[in-house]
């Protein structure tokens, strides 16, 4: 083997270090970027993160706007149980009352007058 310097590939075999399991041949790019080419590539990812955690953002406020939609209908069930819960009981009194053997004792008034104020 030749002792070879190529645009790419520098070989470390002269080093007087050298053993085994250790890399033989460095890599060097032949393209070689400038400041302003680096400051253009850190603004590029710079904006590609913000535009990730901004997307990540508003999914989040998305389902915080799905839970609140999901608890003002909980809130409104509740009260229209509530309301049922009521009017069976009102429904329940009268049927009782009505049936009861007081009820059925009554007679109905022949006349009735009414005050004016």
């Amino acid at each position: 083997m030749s002792n070879t310097r190529t645009a790419q590939f520098n070989s470390r075999r002269t080093a007087s270090a050298w053993t085994r399991n250790q890399n033989t041949v460095a890599f060097t790019s032949a393209v070689k970027l400038g400041p302003v080419t680096h400051t253009i590539m850190i603004a590029l990812m710079i904006t590609i993160l913000g535009l990730v955690y901004l997307t990540q953002a508003t999914r989040a406020t998305g389902y915080s706007y799905d839970s609140e939609t999901v608890n003002s209908r909980i809130g409104e069930l509740t009260m229209q149980k509530s309301d049922l819960e009521i009017e069976n009981a009102r429904l329940t009194a009268i049927k009782s009352i009505e049936g009861s053997s007081v009820a059925k004792t009554m007679t109905t008034p022949s006349d009735t007058q009414h005050i004016k104020e």
